[in-house]
């Protein structure tokens, strides 16, 4: 009988294995080259900025920390696998089930010895890494030279040490958690820990090795409890009202943690007493008596304190800590230097009551940036690929030795509206830029409601292009395409569009060369090659557009090339444009926030900024207790330089963040005069400041307690949903010897459920002018001034105030004919003005077709001083009317003469493809008597229609509607002449 043995098995083939290992080699290789393309992107953007210091910093950091990382958990892990193993017993008996388990184990046990140890170890790296930004804080810490109430430590420890301890602290509790599991687990399975028959018995080795590390896990827990103690100064306490410890903190809270920190001790040193001595009894019922303490000393004898102390007599022993509070959160937001003073508001109008106030109401603003953008759009667009923001920005700038409050916007691109013309080389090659910035009165209009511009047109043209080598072309700003590729060799053909001009659609453009540094350079085939791969667009690699001198420009946003060159920064939402030097730049703020500032009250920031102009911000760091303007940031509209200065060198997280990143920010000394003539107060600090002034306007403990003084901003009338926003103007506060630059806002008595009394209590103002003198900022900007109103006099809110001209019968009958003749009205900014003795409120009203095309054009004023209204048809009539005829001061539109039915509106602008010839607004026609008769008699009939409706006469009635019918005609059929 033969047999036939089996077939050995096959073996892969030698040509599979090559082809597996190839085609894994060139993955990898693909995959490593779009990582390392993605790298050199940023390197080539941050070099061409000038900024590879942050990118280096940045990259060093993050691998340090991930290296660190990685071998804090890696070798305590491997180490402690290790030791396991080696020293378990040799000829233990294990159970049955325990012998499967080492069946299932012993394959793998090399590679998990090695592969857990580096499992863990990348966490540990990823997630320290991402705390690169906290360790090099502490390792650049500065003092502050402020110390805390309590402890008396430096304010720096709180803001860069702790959280680095609190972190370190946190990691190495997880490594030695991690340390004691694999310890217990391999220690189980090789037999050095066995359970059986009501019995743990635990090998001397595993027993030396358990004890060390539990003894060491309990001394981290101790240094988390003694650091618990400084924590409290940042948390908030047992009565909510404050940040910070109270009596029942100081007095229990923080004695419980010292106590608590003590016996961890304790119980360590009795774990490694075990390790050596072998029982385990001693730390076990340490243990136990360590979480009873925890219990009576962290939970129960604070409680005792809280209720049968400090709520019976809460002021008296509280009045201390309330007093650290309100002088901790004043120094933390940087409202200590806050003046305030009583206002006993005239609420009478007499004639003449303006005449030492003729510099503020000469500059009201009246032209509400956030309503004429359509109005700007239509008269400045020119073209449908060009666009404005919305809504506008505000700046002011010095015309003939006066400051002039404008409203300015720059015309961007809006490549959206190419349509079909949206092809590669239209988007990225020829429309490329923006052109000119329009500048416009805030405080003047024309005769038919559009503003009176000083900078406007395409060639543009105005009192800032009549400045030497001015820059009208915006390559840089909020609304530019992803990227577009500029330059050629010197005598190429222009390819970029500049702007349109009149004439046939082949000689209607205006073409240019990119002739500045603002981007990385795409003279090689391999930086191509990159980009083509960054922006998954081949025509970059293979136009002939793309030449030696080539440069592409992205991340053009100002906001985005500060933040990555700042990444430290909290920017303010709204960057604005101005015209410095003959350049247009965009100004943005930053900040400085901490979370860490001892006894200082915590805010939302997003809380805090939101409001109807900006109604939902978002911020990695919201909630906060310190904030400083500590930077201001330009970004270059045709070259995208960006300029960081330190604008509060005194700011201790500034100062740490120059050591870490030590060339990037420039000395205020380095900002020319005509920068600090448009620099300005943030607005988002501003409203952060306001939010804590509604609050802690007190001085003392004992009305912050007793808070029968609490103010809250006022909604917007316009959207009772949202806080109304502050506002910039030039005016001049009681007491001053000249208007200045500055922004304010109103605080009415706070209330819960919504039962506000709308009346004014406070009137905060911050004088925004830095100065015009270069590197020298005034010494008055950032002064807060609080006009504290009296309450015998009471003054309307702006709330109450919106009522109150809403309900005028002859506002009421404006807006009705306007409905009936098929128009919107829109109410603009409602200010609020402390002049004449009292307090003035101003409110523009606009009037736009409710069709397509939306014109909002100026038609009204509303004014109000005390009880008394008037409703103008310009503002200096308004004033005159409310103070008896002659109000002594001229406003901005003395010498307007309004037009009856307004100016038509443009014809739509040709698109992209077409051409035409700028459009320039209408000449005003004349008021005819004819019109102001018929208006009258509308107004009338209107008021007879409502007074017969209330008495149920409805033959009148009829008449009255008859009547205003007619009236409505004729007044349309007038407007369209």
């Amino acid at each position: 009988m033969t047999t036939t043995s089996s077939p050995p098995p096959a073996t892969p083939s030698r040509t599979r294995r090559v082809i597996a290992i190839t085609l894994a080699i060139i993955a990898a290789l693909v995959v490593a080259f779009f990582v390392f393309a993605s790298l050199y992107a940023d390197w080539l953007w941050f070099d061409q900025l000038g900024f590879t210091e942050v990118l280096l910093t940045q990259w060093i950091a993050r691998v340090v920390m991930f290296v660190v990382g990685f071998l804090g958990m890696a070798v305590p892990v491997w180490l402690s696998i290790q030791l396991a193993y080696r020293l378990r017993p040799v000829y233990a008996r294990l159970s049955s089930q325990l012998d499967r388990y080492q069946e299932v184990v012993e394959p793998l046990r090399r590679l998990a010895m090695w592969g857990i140890p580096v499992f863990f170890g990348f966490f540990a790296g990823f997630a320290a890494s991402a705390q690169w930004e906290t360790t090099w804080l502490w390792f650049n810490g500065v003092a502050t030279d402020t110390t805390d109430p309590e402890f008396h430590l430096d304010t720096g420890f709180y803001m860069f040490a702790m959280p680095f301890w609190s972190s370190l602290i946190g990691f190495a509790s997880a490594v030695l958690l991690i340390c004691l599991l694999v310890t217990a687990l391999v220690s189980y399975l090789y037999g050095s820990v066995r359970v059986g028959q009501r019995e743990l018995r635990i090998s001397k080795s595993a027993r030396i090795q358990l004890a060390v590390i539990a003894g060491l896990y309990l001394l981290v827990q101790a240094a988390s409890l003694w650091l618990d103690r400084y924590k409290t100064l940042v948390e908030s306490g047992a009565d909510d009202r404050i940040t910070g410890p109270g009596y029942t903190g100081v007095n229990a809270i923080i004695p419980g943690q010292t106590i608590l920190a003590i016996v961890a001790v304790i119980v360590a040193i009795l774990f490694f007493v075990t390790a050596i001595i072998g029982r385990w009894r001693y730390p076990l019922i340490a243990t136990a008596l360590l979480v009873v303490s925890a219990i009576v000393v962290g939970v129960g004898y604070p409680w005792v304190v809280n209720t049968f102390q400090v709520q019976p007599n809460r002021f008296s022993l509280e009045e201390e800590f309330y007093q650290r509070n309100v002088d901790m959160t004043h120094q933390a937001y940087g409202v200590s230097g806050l003046t305030q003073e009583d206002f006993a508001a005239v609420t009478d109008a007499e004639p003449g009551q303006l005449r030492d106030d003729a510099a503020t109401t000469a500059q009201v603003r009246i032209m509400d940036p956030a309503i004429i953008s359509p109005n700007v759009r239509q008269l400045e667009q020119y073209r449908s690929y060009y666009q404005f923001a919305d809504p506008l920005d505000v700046d002011r700038y010095e015309r003939d030795g006066v400051s002039q409050d404008t409203v300015v916007s720059v015309r961007e691109l809006n490549l959206d509206q190419l349509g079909n013309a949206a092809d590669w080389q239209n988007s990225a090659v020829v429309y490329t830029h923006g052109y000119g910035i329009v500048v416009a009165k805030g405080n003047d209009r024309t005769g038919d409601g559009d503003p009176v511009f000083l900078e406007r047109g395409i060639p543009a043209s105005g009192f800032l292009t009549d400045q030497d080598d001015f820059q009208p072309r915006v390559y840089f700003g909020e609304s530019s395409p992803p990227y577009s590729i500029v330059g050629a060799p010197e005598g190429t053909p222009p390819a970029e569009l500049d702007y349109p001009e009149g004439g046939d659609a082949a000689s209607g453009e205006q073409k240019t060369t990119f002739e500045g540094d603002g981007g990385p350079s795409l003279g090689s085939v391999f930086n191509r090659l990159v980009y083509a791969l960054k922006f998954q667009a081949e025509q970059i690699l293979f136009s002939d557009y793309v030449n030696s001198e080539s440069q592409i420009l992205y991340d053009r946003n100002p906001r985005e090339r500060v933040q990555k060159v700042a990444p430290y920064l909290t920017l303010d939402n709204d960057a604005y444009p101005s015209v410095v030097d003959g350049r247009i730049v965009w100004i943005i703020d930053g900040y400085t926030l901490s979370a860490n500032y001892p006894y200082s009250s915590t805010v939302s920031l997003t809380s805090a900024i939101s409001d109807s102009s900006n109604p939902a911000p978002r911020f990695a760091l919201d909630d906060i207790n310190y904030i400083r303007n500590s930077v201001k940031a330009t970004v270059d509209a045709y070259d995208g330089s960006v300029t960081l200065y330190a604008w509060d060198e005194e700011d201790p997280l500034l100062q740490a963040w120059q050591k870490v990143y030590p060339s990037t920010i420039e000395p205020i000394s380095e900002m020319s005069a005509d920068l600090m003539s448009h620099v300005r107060y943030p607005t988002d600090l501003f409203k952060v400041q306001r939010t804590i002034l509604g609050v802690y306007h007190v001085d003392d403990a004992r009305s912050f307690y007793q808070s029968d003084n609490r103010w809250q901003t006022p909604n917007d009338p316009q959207d009772d949903t949202a806080l109304q926003p502050p506002y910039y103007l030039t005016m001049q506060m009681p007491g001053e010897e000249a208007p200045t630059y500055s922004m304010f806002t109103s605080f009415i008595p706070s209330s819960t459920g919504g039962n506000a009394r709308n009346v004014l209590m406070g009137y905060l103002a911050v004088n925004s002018n830095a100065g015009a003198e270069a590197g020298v900022k005034s010494e008055d900007y950032g002064k807060l001034r609080m006009l504290v109103i009296d309450a015998d006099t009471p003054v309307s809110g702006p709330g109450q105030v919106q009522n109150d001209f809403d309900s005028q019968p002859e506002v009421s009958s404006f807006v009705n004919i306007l409905k009936q003749g098929d128009s919107d009205v829109l109410k603009g900014n409602l200010l609020t003005l402390p002049v004449g003795g009292g307090l003035l409120y101003v409110q523009p009203v606009f009037v736009q077709s409710s069709g397509a095309t939306k014109l909002p054009k100026l038609q009204k004023v509303l004014v109000s001083f005390g009880t008394d209204i008037a409703f103008e048809d310009t503002l200096n009539e308004a004033l005159d009317t409310l103070f008896g005829g002659d109000s002594g001061a001229d406003a901005g539109d003395t010498d307007v003469e309004p037009t009856p039915g307004g100016t038509p509106p443009p014809q739509p602008t040709p698109g992209p493809t077409e051409s035409a010839e700028p459009t320039e607004p209408t000449e005003p026609a004349e008021p005819t008597d004819e019109y102001q008769a018929a208006l009258q008699e509308a107004q009338q009939a209107l008021v007879d229609r409502q007074t017969a409706l209330e008495q149920g006469d409805w033959a009148a009635y009829g008449e009255a509607d008859a009547r205003l019918t007619t009236a409505i005609e004729r007044l349309i059929e007038l407007g369209e002449q």
